[in-house]
């Protein structure tokens, strides 16, 4: 019995019918973005963590100081706003709009299923992500997990920029242009959200004061013992690789340049950050 006799045997006659690869959008509309429906079904995490910060402003010394707390999962940068839902076929589309997720709606499912799982696997009761792009996309961080809890981790611009020249072989102009987008992501993040600002500089010059401020934002008690966070692997792409943060434990940041030799893109936000 060849196959279309089966499938009439089974499912009635299909004179005519042709079996036919449904076509794929070649580019989806965005979908609109918003808070999980029942945010105690659509969520396992609770209270997740998102560090924002430019680059190369000390999140990856932060970041291990935090994961040497007994309660606190902070892992390397892991980039979960980059995971993406694709339909395959519009009947999958119309599948899951009768069920009432969009596709921004099911990338917040997995999102917040990678971070609960690897909260899980760590043992611990707390996550901080600290994707520095993560800054870009703090409405739809904000969207995915409404109870979510905010450090903002700043640092003198100029320093930002000489860092990010120094590690990824920009030009002095383009490392501003590029840096400076971060951090501008970074304040427009700090005037939307509610959370704890913490200045990189204050927290190498008092590891232990600025550790205790941001242990009772996160409700923990301080453990002296995060300070020496000791060796890990430092991958490069997923935060900072160079021989300061090897040393397992804080260390000083660079001098602070004067006003003048800050450069000029930077200096609005040299000044409102509190550096002049």
């Amino acid at each position: 019995m060849n196959w279309r006799r089966r499938v009439n045997k089974t499912f009635g006659d299909l004179t005519g019918f042709q079996l036919t690869r449904l076509p794929v959008a070649a580019s989806e509309p965005e979908p609109e973005v918003r808070p999980p429906a029942d945010p105690g079904s659509d969520r396992l995490l609770r209270a997740p963590v998102f560090l924002l910060c430019p680059v190369r402003s000390g999140s990856t010394l932060l970041r291990a100081v935090l994961n040497a707390h007994s309660m606190i999962h902070a892992p390397h940068e892991l980039h979960v706003r980059r995971l993406t839902v694709g339909y395959g076929t519009p009947l999958v589309e119309r599948a899951m709009d009768a069920l009432g997720y969009n596709r921004a709606d099911l990338e917040h499912l997995l999102w917040d299923r990678v971070l609960h799982r690897e909260l899980v696997r760590s043992g611990k009761r707390i996550v901080v992500d600290k994707t520095p792009a993560n800054a870009f996309a703090y409405r739809r961080i904000a969207a995915c997990w409404p109870d979510a809890r905010y450090v903002f981790l700043l640092r003198h611009p100029a320093s930002v920029a000489r860092s990010w020249q120094e590690t990824s072989g920009r030009s002095a102009d383009d490392a501003v242009t590029d840096s400076l987008r971060y951090m501008k992501a970074v304040e427009r993040a700090r005037t939307a959200l509610p959370g704890l600002t913490v200045r990189y500089e204050d927290f190498t010059a008092d590891p232990a004061g600025k550790a205790r401020e941001i242990c009772s934002f996160l409700d923990v008690p301080f453990e002296p013992g995060m300070l020496d966070y000791g060796d890990a692997p430092w991958v490069k792409g997923l935060g900072d690789w160079k021989d300061k943060i090897r040393t397992g434990t804080v260390q000083k940041g660079r001098p602070l340049p004067p006003i003048q030799e800050v450069p000029a893109p930077l200096r609005p936000l040299t000044t409102r950050w509190g550096y002049t």
